[in-house]
């Protein structure tokens, strides 16, 4: 069966399969983190303000202007004190912040794969963030984990798992619609 086929709900004839804003933007971020050049962990962002509108996309990557083939992606390299991504690379938390497209991120809900490091956490807070929904939190009981929450609870940020619904979102191009292959053919004549 087709996952992205419609399944009409009520007298409205709307499709009741449709995904909720938490699923969106959390696709959003995940989708973000697709860009991400690490070889070890893609991490993804998306910032939302109150009236559900994306201010902000970020991913893990090196900062603008520096070369990511000059740059380390690995943890370590033996005799290298400067042969490690840790000391380069800009979390998504981090872009997607410095990224946004609005004034401010101020009042606003951060989405992200990961649990931010103390790090992010402490740019989270300076930046106005209000609520941070995460996926997974691999690091819980690392002194790293343990000084972001006690950051965010001592700002009174809220912070809370995310729950999906569905185990996949998958975005497949060759699923178009038929009114829309229709259209790209007019277009590509």
């Amino acid at each position: 069966a087709n996952s992205c086929s419609s399944q009409s709900s009520g007298e409205s004839g709307k499709r009741a399969d449709y995904i909720s804003w938490e699923e969106y933007f959390m696709s959003v971020a995940f989708l973000s983190a697709q860009r991400s050049k690490d070889p070890a962990t893609q991490v993804g962002c998306c910032i939302v303000n109150k009236q559900r509108k994306i201010v902000g996309v970020g991913y893990n990557g090196m900062p603008i202007g520096c070369s990511d083939d000059q740059l380390p992606w690995q943890r370590q390299t033996p005799g290298d004190p400067l042969g490690s991504k840790y000391l380069f690379v800009c979390h998504a938390e981090m872009n997607a912040i410095m990224n946004k497209n609005s004034a401010d991120v101020r009042d606003c809900t951060l989405y992200v794969a990961l649990f931010p490091c103390n790090e992010c956490a402490k740019i989270i807070v300076q930046s106005g963030i209000t609520e941070v929904v995460y996926l997974s939190d691999k690091y819980c009981g690392t002194v790293q984990n343990e000084a972001a929450k006690r950051i965010f609870r001592m700002a009174d940020v809220k912070f809370r798992q995310f729950t999906p619904s569905r185990r996949s979102i998958v975005i497949d191009f060759d699923q178009l619609p038929e009114e829309t292959e229709a259209a790209l053919a007019l277009t590509l004549r």
